[in-house]
């Protein structure tokens, strides 16, 4: 069995609901590929070293806060970053980022952290500016599949 960590964040509800199509296509698949994928979700003040050390792969989601990643995703990373620093190098991640004017910041300020852990993204990130339209929820729902997919065929 291979597991999947999502690991998001949301205030007021856009993030949440590309997490969730994140997730429920992932879950779609997961029983259906060669080795079944377990999905482990759980908010980024509640996700430690244990729940990164568990995972085969990463899907992270975070809104973008004054040209950064939310607060919780960093925290989450502080937690995280030496304890999984040398036993967690390669591990693959995707990740989904929501902002009103920009997303830039917070995906480049994600990429930094993920790099120093020595993480493989394998997808492009899903990057929403504005309203969450039911394509983003389409793509964020495709990344969530593709990670589940890929895991579970040993293609991540």
């Amino acid at each position: 069995m291979k597991h999947l960590g999502v690991i998001h964040h949301s205030r007021g509800g856009s993030t949440r609901a590309l997490g969730e199509a994140a997730v429920t296509a992932a879950r779609e698949v997961a029983a259906t590929t060669a080795d079944p994928v377990e999905l482990r979700v759980l908010g980024a003040f509640d996700a430690g070293p244990d729940d990164v050390l568990w995972a085969d792969a990463l899907v992270l989601a975070t809104p973008a806060h004054f040209g950064y990643m939310a607060g919780a995703l960093k925290d989450f990373f502080e937690r995280i970053y030496f304890v999984c620093l040398e036993q967690t190098t390669g591990l693959p991640y995707a990740l989904i980022v929501k902002g009103d004017t920009d997303v830039d910041g917070a995906v480049a300020s994600v990429a930094k952290i993920a790099t120093g852990l020595a993480w493989s993204l394998v997808l492009p990130p899903v990057t929403v500016v504005g309203a969450v339209i039911p394509a983003d929820l389409e793509r964020a729902g495709e990344l969530g599949a593709t990670m589940a997919a890929g895991l579970g065929e040993g293609i991540f």
